[in-house]
């Protein structure tokens, strides 16, 4: 096991009910910036209890953050936030929504331009404190110091971290999952396998605690997956669910262990530049990045077939690559296409954007920056 270090701040409040504790956690002496996207959360209970719960509190609304958070609407937030002296904000919605709210967090309180935090992983010397409400299991955003936003005008999707844009604290209530669309559910169910994996199919380093905290995730994912999707308004399966994507990424199964997220760089790439959802591009992606590397993850990738698809076989290449069809075909199982000719997008051209961008930007991926921008043509070619 390699040496780490955990730190998680966040007051998780998570059950049926739990919105209404919302004015318990919210300072009274500072203006509230409630941020929220395209009014789903006026499609059910949760805005108007968190309006219900903002009753004798100083705030101001801000709507319209996209399911791809843009930095251009980031930088409308945080100029009223100057402009109208907010100290809190408030997050209300999915994943997306609060990685906005992070980055406005950081932007709102940052000496010089605020792309560099992105572009040039900046040093945030402090934020903006936020708190989240939220309706959708998928990023584990609540409860980790990750954000990723895009940009808009240079068709860029960045990622950052900070210690200072932890939540204070998150809400959850599984009960505002029952209206979601049953793409959204979908696709958290992709995002959190593929969050998962990213931190676990890598290769051996004597961490059995953490392979089966990461098996548990990815198994239990698998068994709930067709109550998620089919029963709608059951309690339990929804729960389950989004316990394990706040799992998957608050920190906890990646201590000490290495970590992958070549399939998380390449899928921003593509929906940066052709628009499609991010769980859309992991499942694309994944596949062919396993296939490319099955030599250097091949233990690992035999583990992860046999305990969590059951797959039986002797400890080979093909039972490797076993697993890495059986992944792809749970993906398809849920309804996910995963060819980006399913989505009219042209493999190469695709290969030639994006491995151009990560030749700029020398950058090299995986758990031992293995993939050059060559290795991620060709991945993108055969996807």
């Amino acid at each position: 096991m390699n040496n780490f270090v955990y730190f998680n701040p966040v007051k998780l409040i998570f059950g049926k009910g739990t919105i209404t504790s919302l004015s318990e956690v919210l300072p009274k002496d500072k203006k509230i910036m409630l941020v929220y996207g395209g009014g789903s959360i006026k499609k059910n209970f949760v805005y108007s209890q968190i309006i219900n719960s903002l009753k004798g509190f100083d705030f101001v609304e801000f709507a319209g953050i996209e399911p791809n958070p843009a930095y251009e609407t980031c930088m409308k937030a945080v100029e009223i936030i100057k402009a109208q002296n907010v100290g809190f904000l408030l997050a209300a919605g999915g994943g997306s929504v609060l990685d906005a709210v992070k980055f406005i967090a950081a932007a709102s309180k940052f000496d010089g331009d605020p792309w560099n935090i992105l572009a040039e992983k900046a040093e945030i010397k402090s934020a903006l404190p936020l708190g989240s409400v939220i309706t959708l299991p998928a990023t584990g955003s609540e409860m980790n110091a990750y954000s990723v936003i895009s940009k808009k005008a240079t068709n860029e999707k960045l990622a950052f971290y900070s210690q200072e844009i932890f939540p204070n604290f998150s809400i959850i209530d599984p009960e505002a999952t029952y209206s979601l669309p049953i793409k959204q559910v979908i696709n958290g169910l992709v995002d959190t396998f593929v969050h998962t994996v990213e931190q676990y199919v890598t290769f051996d380093v004597n961490s059995p605690l953490q392979d089966r905290q990461a098996e548990a995730i990815l198994k239990t994912i698998v068994e709930i997956s067709n109550d998620v999707i089919n029963k709608q308004n059951d309690y339990e399966s929804r729960a389950n669910f989004f316990w394990c994507a706040t799992s998957a990424l608050n920190g906890v199964i990646s201590c000490g262990v290495p970590q992958d997220w070549a399939t998380h760089m390449i899928g921003h790439e593509l929906t940066a530049f052709y628009g499609i959802d991010h769980a859309q591009s992991l499942a694309i992606v994944l596949p062919r990045v396993w296939k490319h590397n099955i030599e250097h993850k091949q233990s690992k990738l035999i583990q992860f077939g046999k305990r969590v698809f059951d797959i039986k076989g002797k400890d080979s290449k093909k039972t490797a690559q076993k697993a890495i069809n059986k992944t792809e075909e749970f993906f398809q199982s849920l309804g996910i296409k995963t060819k980006l000719s399913d989505y009219g997008i042209d493999a190469k051209e695709a290969a030639e954007k994006i491995s151009k961008r990560f030749k700029e930007r020398n950058t090299k991926l995986g758990e031992k920056e293995q993939l050059t921008y060559k290795d991620i043509k060709n991945i993108l070619k055969k996807c």
